[in-house]
């Protein structure tokens, strides 16, 4: 049952033009963030000829894009977020689904795979850009797939917390608006803390960027990864248990 409602979830997303929009848009933008960055490479290139343990094609051209990716995703993923839960209330459909012989456990992670395999597919589009490289020269494999594996979680914590945010209200527009907020915050809650260590440390800790940074650096470790899993599972629990309080209130 969980696929089933997975696939209708994506089905969904490829039947509304904005789905299509955000594809066309975000590979449009991110090839010309990419050629840009082959021409920069490009200029410094014979400088860094002679230079010994110089940072490589994959340094200057994937791991500015894969970062890039990460902040234009954030940006994005409350539009195709906000419409999960919200759509059904407005239109009256979440009773139907909330009266079916299937938990608010099932229904939830059904929407979530729906989102999160959007998001993957999105995600290997522009992985074929890096890939492209191969063609001509040589790049850290293992700092590629490590990136694209702090993304592919990062996409995860995305969905998780719109999905979230999307089962509050009936209003596609106040759930997209609060996601961003929350994820901005996530994004830029290193910046503060002052001279307090422990605060400095807690606010590291929970910035989302930071624990992506790590994966960008060829860093894998299971501390990062699960901080993201973590907060998914966190905001998923959330989603459910606020959908079990509106099937008991009616």
């Amino acid at each position: 049952m969980i696929l089933t409602i997975a696939l209708r979830e994506l089905k969904n997303l490829f039947l509304s033009p904005l789905a299509w929009s955000i594809l066309a848009v975000l590979q449009l933008i991110m090839a010309w963030l990419f050629l840009s960055q082959i021409d920069i490479f490009a200029m410094v290139q014979p400088r860094l000829a002679g230079i010994e343990g110089a940072p490589g094609v994959t340094d200057f051209v994937v791991v500015p894009v894969l970062q890039t990716t990460g902040f234009i995703l954030l940006m994005i993923s409350p539009a195709l977020t906000m419409r999960v839960f919200s759509d059904e209330k407005r239109n009256r459909t979440l009773t139907l689904l909330m009266s079916a012989p299937i938990s608010m456990t099932e229904i939830v992670l059904g929407k979530f795979l729906g989102i999160t395999l959007f998001f993957l597919l999105l995600l290997a589009m522009l992985s074929l850009m890096p890939l492209s490289l191969y063609a001509g020269t040589s790049l850290d494999g293992g700092k590629l797939l490590a990136g694209l594996l702090g993304l592919s979680l990062l996409l995860m914590t995305f969905a998780a917390i719109g999905i979230f945010m999307s089962s509050l209200t009936e209003q596609p527009v106040v759930a997209a608006i609060s996601t961003f907020g929350l994820l901005i915050l996530l994004w830029i809650i290193d910046w503060s803390g002052g001279e307090n260590e422990k605060v400095t440390g807690l606010f590291h800790y929970l910035s989302i960027q930071t624990h992506l940074e790590y994966f960008l650096k060829g860093l894998v470790s299971t501390t990062d990864a699960a901080y993201y899993l973590l907060l998914t599972l966190t905001f998923l629990l959330l989603s459910i248990r606020r959908l079990d309080q509106q099937r008991l209130t009616g």
